[in-house]
């Protein structure tokens, strides 16, 4: 369909086919090859959350070539499940690399697992190389009968 067409048609049935605001396929099941990349320049944020607690389900180097962060969060920590990802993680190093720019990115995990460790330790030179920090965190938060990891982001 001309795109002149598809705009048309998105505008007489608004919200028809539309997932969070992006053109979906309804003749395909699998996350990924639904959502179509939306045409332009990417994004830039200072925080991006790295959606579904960093499972591959539906973040891919495309996402990191559209959402350009000074920081993201990681907040898997569930291995049977896999998040969080090391294909997330890898797309990451993948989606930077083509940005053209070297800025500087910090990358954030709110839970020490074993998957950031070996691909922090695996792809260490790499990220240096693309100006990827990983912020590890050195305090605790402690709340009633909880403690969890904290850090501390200024803009």
């Amino acid at each position: 369909m001309p795109e002149d067409e598809l705009s048309r048609s998105s505008h007489s049935n608004p919200g028809k086919s539309l997932v969070n605001g992006i053109k979906t396929n309804p003749a395909s099941n699998s996350p990924k090859s639904s959502l179509s990349v939306p045409m332009g320049p990417p994004v830039y944020v200072d925080l991006a959350y790295i959606p579904n607690h960093c499972s591959g389900k539906n973040t891919d180097p495309e996402f990191f070539k559209k959402v350009r962060a000074s920081y993201y969060v990681v907040s898997g920590n569930d291995a049977a499940n896999g998040e969080p990802s090391r294909a997330v993680l890898d797309a990451l190093l993948e989606g930077k690399s083509q940005w053209g720019e070297n800025l500087q990115v910090t990358l954030i995990p709110t839970h020490d697992t074993e998957v950031t460790r070996e691909w922090y330790q695996q792809t260490h030179e790499k990220q240096q190389e693309l100006n990827i920090m990983v912020l590890a965190s050195s305090s605790t938060v402690v709340m009633q009968d909880e403690s969890f990891p904290a850090c501390k982001i200024e803009f």
